[in-house]
């Protein structure tokens, strides 16, 4: 990846962009799952989304493999996709920049309050 695509977040576009040519391959009931993830992934995410790629790609061919096996897409991610979203990122990734700007205003309170 050059400079100028992650300056500019070409890289991320075109990423993106093969993820729905793949997931408009996927049966219906594949497609909406897959909208209901991004939804839910779009939580975890790093002010760029960057932390997401390999998290949504990884996603993606679960839903391939259990599509072309024939399998429903409850099999593969349960009755609950947030769940399932919560278990793929994990807590030690699932810091958001909320998450950051949440811990840099806490440690700012304390240094002011004198902890």
């Amino acid at each position: 990846m050059n400079f100028w695509d992650k300056i500019t977040g070409n890289d991320i576009t075109r990423e993106f962009k093969s993820f729905e040519a793949r997931a408009k391959k996927l049966p219906v009931d594949y497609q909406e799952a897959w909208e209901k993830i991004k939804e839910n992934l779009w939580n975890h995410s790093d002010f760029t989304g960057r932390n997401l790629i390999p998290i949504m790609d990884s996603t993606l061919y679960i839903l391939e493999e259990t599509a072309a096996e024939g399998q429903s897409v409850q099999s593969a991610l349960g009755e609950d996709i947030q769940s399932f979203c919560s278990a793929l990122v994990g807590e030690e990734s699932s810091n958001s920049f909320r998450d950051k700007w949440r811990r840099q205003l806490n440690n700012n309170i304390a240094k002011k309050l004198g902890k």
